[in-house]
């Protein structure tokens, strides 16, 4: 997997942006791209240092995912809820990891979406 394909293949969800709006707290923090959905975050690696993925998760899925894989850590940001950080060279396998990616954003996409009235 490389930086590429990885951000082309969040670009082809539907509605998917991408910014790097760290960089205002600290120059260092410029690098990191985070995908958003109805403008909420739902992925964000580091340009510079493509070695893992943080991904938005549910508490049921942050705790079986540690169960199952041991390359799944704690984000870096310690003040993203229910995320987690997914280390690309460890035991997940590359489609795994996009199906987590997926699965991320349509855990924001629904949680952002207003329900329709009938």
């Amino acid at each position: 997997m490389n930086i590429e394909d990885f951000r082309n293949y969040c670009l082809s969800m539907d509605g998917v942006t991408e910014k790097t709006p760290f960089g205002k707290f600290a120059r260092r923090y410029d690098t990191i791209l985070v995908f958003y959905v109805r403008d909420h975050m739902f992925c964000l690696v580091d340009m510079d240092d493509f070695s893992s993925v943080s991904v938005k998760s549910t508490p049921e899925e942050v705790e079986m995912l540690r169960m199952a894989y041991s390359s799944v850590n704690n984000p870096l940001n310690q003040n993203l809820r229910y995320w987690v950080r997914l280390e690309l060279d460890g035991d997940i396998a590359d489609r795994d990891i996009y199906a987590l990616v997926k699965r991320a954003y349509d855990i924001v996409k629904t949680k952002y979406t207003r329900k329709r009235k009938n």
